[in-house]
This record gives structure tokens, C-alpha cells and sequence, in this order.
């Protein structure tokens, strides 16, 4: 089977709930699909009314020595008291499996949206980021990847190169600049930079609200350096960024250090996170969630914005990188 193969086709309700009872966990309550094209994601209340949520891993994606890192990575968070959403021990293990479904259970964690405009947030996250890169620093994960040039752009380049979904009209220059960008992050990547294990997708739509940030959905979770979990809080113009950035640093180096040499890697981040994407969606465009969800994908339109996009951003990518004030 592929990776970009249909894999949920058999998941139905009453496999689902067949595989929580096995569990002993008995549904008394609908199943309410939770926001997640990767993965199969659901809410749910027991017979005691309490709530829960199950995620069934997508197939062929993470190998299950993979998961349980994420799992166990969950788990150590936990344990020093940063709120996060960790995956719930069912008969000696995380990560039980049903008719070939390997999925994870959670306490449901009820919370509003993360405020991006409000600095006092923005400083509490970054405070629990520096709590959450202590922990990630005392070791690497040993099976899951490393944020670098191969898997996030040369990999996805040559899958970009052989995609129908990329108009054969467009294909050349849109490669064209996917070449440039790519020699763009090329000269600005520093592979001997410091690593350790990251939440890896720490977007605001990864944080709940609730006296406080709660962190959920560590499935990205893989080692990089620490700005990974802190560039893409930032939003606005440069001046608004280096002042949502000041304020995150501030607050994460009350708890752990941070490398000033890492903010070169913003914008090469960014840049590695666009190509990336079109290649996750293509991947999965055999998943009939995709084409119902991502339509454009077959719009000549957007590749030829794709194509400006990231010429944009080599002209970033040319430009200095944003700094801090002096006193960091």
C-alpha cells in the first residue's frame, strides 16, 4: 500500500465503537468529527458522561515505534505538569489497535481560542514553550525524523515534478522557482544547529485556552532546532513580529536559553513549510477528504500563486532577518 493510498475506507462508526469497548470504554453519546484531515479524529462521552476524545492514526504514516515516541514524549511532558493533551494508558499501553486501526484516546480538553493578538498569551506560551524545550533537551527521539532540507524539500520537489495536479503548462516555472527557493534555504541552513524534540506544529490552532495555554496534537512532534515551536506564533508586519518575538524569548528564557543564531532560521523555516505542505496535500489526494476540502488544488490559478508565493519568498529569503533589540 502507498503512502498517498485511501486508508479510512473500513473505519465506521461501529468499528470505532467496537474498538473503545474492547477497550472498556462503552459510547453513550454520538461521535462528533473533531477537525483533522491526517488523521480520524472523534469526540465522545462514556456512560458516566465524561468526555473523551480518539484519534485513529492514518495508515502507512508513522510506524508504531514512531507513535510511541510521540506517545512517551506526551507522557514526560505531563508528568512536569505542562498542560497538554497526553494519550491515556488502556490496558498497559497508549496505543492500542483494532482490525488493523492503531488509535489513542484523551481526555477531552475543553478551551477557547488562542488570542494571536494578545501579548499576555503570547507570554504565557512562550514561558511553557521554555518549559516544554527543557524536557525536549534531555534526549533526542531515536525513530522519528529530524527537521531537514531532504525530507522538506528535496523529497517533495521530486514528488511535485512527477504530480498530474501541477498543469503541464505551469509545471516549468512553478519548478523553476521551487528550484530557486530551494537553493535560497540551501545557503542559509545551518546543519549543525542545535536539536532537540519539538512539538513541531505548534501553530495558534495547537493551543487551547483555559487559565491558560494548553498544548494538543503532538503528531508532528520530531526533533529540529527550538524555533521551530516559536515562528509561527508570529503574525503582522515586522515590527508587530519582533515584539510578539521579544515578548515569546523573554518569557522561554525564564525557563531554558535561547540560541539568537536560530532566528536566521525563520524565514528558510517558513520557506521549507510551504513546499512541504503541497507535497502533504498531494500525498494524500487519493483521500477523498482532499479533493472535497482543497478543490483549488486542480485551479491553474493556484499554481501560478503558488509560483509567485515563493519567488516572494526568495526575495525574503534575501533579505536581512529580523532581529531583536540589543538587550537579547
Amino acid at each position: 500500500m502507498t503512502d498517498n493510498a485511501f486508508t479510512f475506507q473500513t473505519l465506521h462508526p461501529d468499528i470505532i465503537m467496537d474498538a473503545l469497548f474492547e477497550q472498556g470504554i462503552r459510547v453513550d453519546s454520538g461521535l462528533t468529527p473533531l477537525n483533522s484531515y491526517e488523521n480520524r479524529v472523534y469526540q465522545f462521552q462514556d456512560e458516566d458522561r465524561k468526555r473523551y476524545v480518539v484519534k485513529f492514526y492514518r495508515p502507512q504514516r508513522w510506524t508504531t515505534a514512531q507513535i510511541l515516541e510521540e506517545h512517551a514524549f506526551a507522557l514526560e511532558l505531563s508528568a512536569d505538569e505542562i498542560p497538554l493533551a497526553a494519550p491515556l494508558i488502556l490496558n498497559g499501553t497508549t496505543l492500542p489497535e483494532y482490525q488493523g486501526y492503531r488509535f489513542a484516546v484523551f481526555q477531552s480538553l475543553g478551551g477557547r481560542q488562542y488570542e494571536t493578538d494578545n501579548l499576555d498569551q503570547m507570554e504565557w506560551v512562550g514561558r511553557y514553550l521554555g518549559r516544554i524545550h527543557q524536557v525536549g533537551r534531555r534526549a533526542l527521539f531515536q525513530h522519528r525524523p529530524s527537521i531537514g532540507i531532504n525530507e522538506y524539500l528535496l523529497e517533495p520537489r521530486t514528488l511535485l515534478a512527477a504530480s498530474p495536479l501541477v498543469p503541464a503548462a505551469l509545471k516549468d516555472d512553478f519548478l523553476s522557482a521551487t528550484d530557486a527557493l530551494i537553493d535560497a534555504v540551501r545557503a542559509r541552513w545551518d546543519e549543525n544547529i542545535a536539536t532537540l524534540r519539538l512539538h513541531g506544529d505548534c501553530h495558534p490552532g495547537n493551543i487551547l485556552w483555559r487559565d491558560g495555554p494548553l498544548f494538543v496534537d503532538l503528531d508532528d512532534a520530531r526533533n529540529g532546532p527550538a524555533v521551530q515551536d516559536l515562528w509561527m506564533l508570529l503574525n503582522g508586519d515586522q515590527a508587530e513580529q519582533r515584539m510578539q518575538l521579544e515578548t515569546i524569548i523573554e518569557a522561554y528564557e525564564e525557563f531554558n536559553p535561547f540560541n539568537m543564531s536560530e532566528l536566521t532560521l525563520i524565514e528558510p523555516l517558513r520557506a521549507m513549510r510551504m513546499v512541504y505542505y503541497l507535497a502533504w496535500l498531494i500525498r494524500r489526494w487519493e483521500d477523498p477528504a482532499f479533493p472535497r476540502n482543497f478543490p483549488w488544488l486542480e485551479e491553474e490559478d493556484y499554481w501560478r500563486r503558488q509560483t509567485a508565493t515563493f519567488h516572494e519568498q526568495v526575495r525574503v529569503l534575501n533579505e536581512p532577518p529580523l532581529q531583536l533589540t540589543p538587550m537579547y
